[in-house]
């Protein structure tokens, strides 16, 4: 995972992303990723599964 963390608490899903970060563009170029599950992945302690891509366009030049 890149940039992602989160917890379960309550029964809910607390998902935190700085997304002051960038980790690049992504494999077409056309957005910048800021935070991926790189795919989905389990969220421990429950049944429930996560694919999470946070990502933005480039500014025009």
């Amino acid at each position: 995972m890149e940039n992602v963390k989160w917890e379960v608490k309550d029964h809910k899903l607390i998902i935190e992303v700085d997304l002051s970060l960038e980790s690049g563009l992504s494999k077409s170029g056309k957005t910048i990723t800021i935070a991926s599950t790189r795919g989905n992945q389990k969220i421990e302690g429950t049944d429930a599964v996560i694919g999470l891509n946070v990502y933005k366009y480039p500014e025009s030049s």
